[in-house]
């Protein structure tokens, strides 16, 4: 668990966010875009080091039946974005995976910018591949930012709800955020909605009110047979206002970290690559009737 400051949370974001923008002045289009998408997942997903995870050899015991997917949010990808939860996870017995998706052609290292949609194809062929490998008939799947909303449209129009006993959301954004109102200053730039539409539509996808969002929370934001787990924090300056990250339905278990652990600080970044109090709620979602109370003490575990 580490404090972040409003510069870091500016950098990590705004600074690869302008980066991506000067990179996708000469970019294809969104349409070529996704067909390189589905090229890249297999080889850099492939490529991760194991680390103890994506150890395709890994057989779930009967502790943890189940494996475990991570998806990372938007600009991350499969290594960077876990270098702290999957050794987590795995010490404590998963068989633990992760994917890259959405990939930009002429963009590297920052992914999940490609169509939401092609980037749930993505993931559906890799949980395929993961269940092929385990022999386990379901898994678990945990992400940060987009990678815990992203999914959701895998569960409810992918058929992946067969496959999947739990999603654990770590700050997702699920009903789209305005990122601090800075999505509201559009309208004030010619030009600028466009190149976020036709150059980077994993962005434009996670505005509050897109119509890929309409689509994906029309009818209830849940489907039947999987668990749901939320967790948010309260300082969270990217997916605003935070409580819109909550779902509703059966199955849900909303957690705000503060409710938790009063003193923990974690923004929408470090409470996915950094906070162990999080981690330890991650564990308790993953394994119910194993749980234990998750206090300030957790970040010590």
């Amino acid at each position: 668990m580490l404090p972040w400051k409003k510069s870091d949370w500016k950098r990590h974001l705004l600074g690869p966010l302008f980066a991506v923008v000067l990179a996708l002045g000469a970019a294809p289009t969104a349409a070529q875009a996704a067909t390189q998408a589905a090229t890249q997942a297999a080889p850099q997903s492939a490529a991760a080091p194991t680390r103890g995870w994506n150890d395709f050899s890994c057989k779930p015991s009967a502790a943890h039946p189940r494996p475990v997917v991570l998806v990372h949010g938007t600009f991350g990808n499969s290594v960077d974005n876990w270098l702290a939860l999957a050794p987590y996870l795995v010490a404590r017995g998963y068989c633990v995976f992760s994917l890259d998706y959405g990939q930009l052609p002429g963009v590297p290292l920052f992914n999940g910018l490609g169509p939401i949609d092609r980037s749930a194809g993505q993931l559906d062929a890799y949980v395929d591949r993961v269940l092929a490998a385990t022999g386990a008939a379901k898994a678990d799947l945990v992400g940060h930012s987009q990678g815990g909303m992203m999914p959701r449209y895998y569960l409810k129009f992918l058929g992946g709800a067969a496959k999947v006993n739990a999603l654990v959301g770590l700050a997702p954004d699920n009903h789209g955020t305005t990122l601090l109102g800075l999505t509201r200053l559009l309208p004030y730039f010619p030009g600028a909605e466009g190149l976020l539409n036709d150059k980077t539509p994993g962005l434009a996808d996670q505005i509050a009110g897109s119509a890929f969002l309409t689509k994906l929370n029309a009818g209830g934001d849940t489907v039947p047979g999987v668990r749901y787990t939320v967790i948010a924090t309260r300082y969270d300056e990217v997916v605003t206002p935070y409580r819109t990250q909550f779902l509703d339905g059966p199955g849900v278990r909303n957690v705000l970290l503060q409710d938790l652990c009063p003193l923990d600080l974690s923004e929408h970044v470090a409470i996915g690559l950094t906070d162990r109090v999080a981690y330890h709620e991650v564990a308790n979602a993953l394994d119910p009737s194993r749980a234990t109370p998750t206090t300030c003490a957790s970040a010590l575990e």
